[in-house]
């Protein structure tokens, strides 16, 4: 029993020391990807360089030049904080070519507008008025009352008055659906003419598919001897009107 214990323990033992060292992640490691202590500083290194600024570990911590803000000269109380940035302003001010926006290379050469509240006022920019054709003096300058009279005179003398004619009678000019419509009284389907004949129905389809509207059916049915007689069958029940002709809307709008 004991020998077997030993060997067990033995064989993990063995186990044990197959395995490979796994690393530790761990911030203080130096080891792991983002966790050996150096992710912040290449990241600010990267932002600095995309922004084309010195990197944070490569910035000077020399004074700046004359020009710019000497922290050494500063003691931390708002006077010399006042003091150094009245000099920074200055110093910025002075010169056409070293002052910050008085350089004619920045600004195409357009000397700059310096405001202050002593800049006189700008002068006022008188309004337009009216128009001179809503301005009574400046028309009164181009014409008189005297004028205007005579163009309104002549201009009612040009005035013609046609008056109206009497439309022509058409003459010849064939039957008339409109006429027809309101000299029928019946109903559609009511038969008044006799028709005699054979295959009436596929007479009728033949027929009326010639024609892209009822309007035209009827009139050719009328130019052909209708209502009286249906040669070409598009009458079928016989009551004068041909395909799917109505005469309904001509004889409401003359009731009107």
């Amino acid at each position: 029993m004991i020998t077997r214990v030993l060997f067990v323990l033995a064989a993990g033992v063995t186990l044990a020391a197959c395995q490979p060292a796994i690393p530790d992640s761990g911030p203080d490691s130096g080891t792991g990807v983002g966790f050996d202590g150096t992710f912040e500083q290449q990241q600010q290194q990267r932002d600095a360089a995309l922004a084309g600024v010195p990197a944070p570990s490569e910035v000077s911590s020399a004074p700046l030049s004359a020009s710019g803000f000497d922290s050494s000269a500063n003691d931390g109380s708002a006077a010399a904080t006042a003091a150094e940035t009245a000099r920074v302003l200055e110093a910025t001010r002075q010169g056409s070519n070293n002052g910050l926006g008085n350089n004619a290379a920045t600004n195409s050469g357009i000397s700059p507008i310096q405001a202050s509240p002593s800049n006189p006022a700008p002068s006022a920019v008188d309004s337009a008025g009216i128009s001179r054709e809503n301005n009574f003096d400046a028309v009164a300058d181009q014409r008189t009352i005297g004028d205007d009279a005579a163009r309104i005179a002549a201009n009612r003398a040009a005035y013609e008055v046609i008056q109206p004619e009497a439309l022509p009678n058409r003459a010849d000019a064939g039957p008339n659906i409109v006429a027809y419509a309101l000299s029928t009284k019946n109903a559609v389907g009511t038969q008044i003419y006799t028709r005699v004949g054979l295959n009436k129905a596929r007479k009728y389809d033949r027929a009326c598919s010639e024609y892209n509207h009822a309007d035209q059916a009827q009139l050719a049915f009328l130019e052909a001897g209708g209502p009286e007689r249906d040669r070409s069958g598009m009458d079928p029940d016989g009551d004068g009107f041909a395909c799917t002709w109505d005469p309904t809307p001509f004889r409401r709008a003359a009731q009107g």
